[in-house]
């Protein structure tokens, strides 16, 4: 039994929790005080090197939600397997817990590949992926703001081929596409909170991603949002290292061979 059980549907929540979850999470770091000693960046270093306004950017992010919510819930329809009654069996706990995973390797894989094609080739980074870069100084409300077209590439259809090829249920993918918001909304947070989970559990984090936003580390740390995997076996991986700065903050710098 789930909280919302006879409330609203699996395919329901399966299509609105995310975009409830990324702004209830987005808008917890951008009501935070300034934490000037977490940063990665200076509030001067925000405000001079980003391109794009924040009402600019937070409409970006609700385009970009309404594809996923039109592609989510035909998704969940096509793919139910509910009985006459609207019911639908689910896996045990073990076998939902293998197939969370599987779509983590399977998402991490199909965003590894589309991301680095766009910065490799001129003409989509130029006309496309540069829109996610205007952001040089990431901010956890711009963590999905992206031309419509990559939207729908890398995060909309990764997330129907994860969705579809771990075979999990709507009831699972509730779970998972709202772990993989949160973890990606902490990503491009732009704070290094001590004791924050997911810079203990994963090293792709806040900094890992924060390199790639640098303008001498858009060739390197293509993998989001989980694992390093593949920039580790394709040579696209670079080690960084936390540096306090005199004036408060950390800086997060490459460390190249």
């Amino acid at each position: 039994m789930v909280f919302w059980e006879g409330y609203v549907s699996d395919e329901a929540m399966g299509t609105f929790a995310p975009i409830v979850v990324y702004w209830l999470y987005a808008g917890f770091y951008q009501l935070l005080p300034p934490l000037d000693n977490y940063r990665l960046h200076t509030r001067k270093e925000e405000e001079e090197k980003n391109l794009v306004p924040l009402s600019k950017v937070v409409k970006g992010v609700l385009l970009q939600q309404l594809v996923q919510a039109i592609v989510a819930h035909g998704l969940f329809l096509l793919t139910s397997t509910a009985d006459a009654s609207g019911i639908t069996l689910q896996p045990s706990m073990g076998v939902q817990i293998v197939q969370i995973i599987v779509a983590m390797f399977v998402m991490d894989t199909w965003q590894y590949f589309v991301h680095r094609y766009m910065h490799q080739n001129k003409f989509l980074y130029r006309h496309i992926h540069s829109q996610h870069h205007r952001l040089v100084v990431p901010y956890a409300i711009g963590a999905l703001y992206n031309h419509p077209l990559e939207g729908l590439l890398l995060d909309t259809v990764g997330g129907a081929i994860s969705f579809l090829i771990s075979g999990m249920t709507a009831r699972t993918g509730v779970i998972f596409f709202c772990f993989a918001v949160i973890k990606t909304v902490d990503d491009h947070c732009g704070l290094w909170l001590p004791g924050n989970i997911f810079h203990l559990c994963f090293q792709n984090n806040t900094a890992y991603h924060d390199i790639h936003h640098q303008l001498q580390g858009t060739k390197f740390n293509y993998s989001q949002p989980f694992f390093s995997i593949w920039d580790k076996l394709l040579g696209t991986y670079v080690p960084y290292t936390l540096v306090k700065r005199a004036e408060g903050g950390y800086e997060a710098r490459l460390v190249k061979d």
